[in-house]
């Protein structure tokens, strides 16, 4: 689908909060349209999801007036319903040209179910933030020596609070529904047989696991701003190249086309935690194949001597624009370097606090050349 949207919609206007336009539809974020000549006046006025796989074959809608006005052969718009039952608006998603959308129902309602849960946070922190403030406020009044002190507790217990609600209900709420998915997909993978059918639960597959990356995302982005960080348990074996290898040869698996040379000399142990570590390896090892270029090997090394243990990943391509340097490690910033891109711009400030959490740190350098991420640490915790 070459146009996605979320919208706020009321029953007066119709605006454009996040926008992906890669068929040039010309609406941008803060954009508007008259509600009326929308589709998504509809899911608004009947609570329910409008999908459409061929406008020209449609019964219902082959000749109504907002496909021939806008010019469209494909379109699904999915609620976006917040806990307290108010519906905020829609995801929609538009193509000139005619597609499937009813195969990706699913993934739709998901992804509005996400943005449904995030509104709401949005929400609830707003509230706090005013409580406090009006706290605050009360015993600015009271005069009593004693109103710093208690406005610093009422901040750590109201944080800690909402810290401790997002990373549960976002793990109940969103892995056993996905988890469930996930099972009938599997199911049915079992009993059939037609290339068609096999393709379709093939890319529900990807979809899941796309989704399960996200939620794995979100979670470790708040525990690193939430929390106190991403905490870590380091292996006392010290075995670190097998757990590179291991890494190196899922990416290569998956992008068979791409070279990837490496160099290790590491001759000390290194302690870390064995799990994290390879999602920092992994993170950075994909924004490599993702930005880098496809013609020219990308080249991993890791030493460990002496007091301190450096990894390095160089690929060649463009470089990273001045700007964009000083924030690339902030999260949600890689798509307003990238803005076709798809994700959440969670990679690299993830693998920044994971290389925080053992101690290290994770720095950039990006020229005409090449560009290349260095993660260093001490390679003794007494001195971390």
């Amino acid at each position: 689908m070459g146009f996605l949207v979320v919208a706020r919609v009321t029953a007066e206007r119709w605006v454009a909060c996040s926008v992906l336009d890669r068929i040039d539809f010309g609406l941008t974020a803060g954009g508007e349209l008259p509600v009326k000549t929308t589709l998504c006046s509809e899911v608004l006025d009947f609570g329910r999801e409008v999908v459409i796989d061929e406008v020209a074959t449609d019964p219902t809608y082959a000749a109504h007036h907002t496909p021939a006005l806008y010019g469209l052969q494909s379109y699904i718009a999915v609620p976006i319903v917040l806990p307290n039952g108010e519906v905020f608006g829609t995801l929609c998603a538009i193509d000139p040209k005619p597609h499937k959308p009813s195969e990706s129902v699913e993934i739709f309602r998901l992804f509005a179910d996400l943005i449904s849960f995030h509104l709401d946070a949005l929400q609830k922190l707003d509230q706090s933030r005013t409580e406090l403030t009006q706290a605050n406020a009360e015993l600015d009044n009271s005069r009593f020596d004693l109103a710093t002190s208690q406005a610093s507790l009422l901040d750590a217990e109201t944080g800690s609070e909402l810290r401790e609600q997002f990373i549960a209900v976002l793990g109940h709420d969103l892995r056993n529904p996905l988890a469930a998915i996930e099972g009938g997909r599997r199911i049915l993978s079992n009993q059939v047989s037609d290339p068609k059918s096999e393709r379709v639960l093939r890319l529900m597959g990807e979809s899941v696991s796309r989704m399960s990356g996200l939620i794995d995302n979100v979670m470790d982005f708040a525990r690193g701003r939430l929390g106190g960080g991403i905490g870590i348990e380091r292996s006392p074996d010290g075995e670190i190249e097998p757990l590179l290898s291991q890494v190196i040869n899922e990416i290569r698996s998956a992008y068979p086309d791409r070279e990837i040379i490496t160099n290790f000399a590491i001759s000390e142990p290194v302690s870390v935690d064995h799990a994290r570590f390879a999602q920092m390896v992994s993170n950075l090892l994909g924004n490599a194949i993702t930005h880098g270029s496809e013609s020219t090997p990308i080249r991993i090394s890791a030493a460990a001597a002496g007091d301190g243990f450096e990894l390095s990943i160089t690929n060649a391509g463009e470089p990273i624009p001045p700007a964009a340097m000083e924030r690339l490690f902030q999260p949600f910033y890689r798509g307003q370097v990238r803005p076709s891109m798809q994700g959440l711009g969670l990679g690299l400030y993830i693998a920044s606090q994971i290389a925080k959490a053992h101690g290290g740190a994770l720095i950039v350098r990006s020229n005409a050349q090449e560009t290349c991420f260095t993660f260093r640490m001490p390679l003794r915790q007494s001195e971390i």
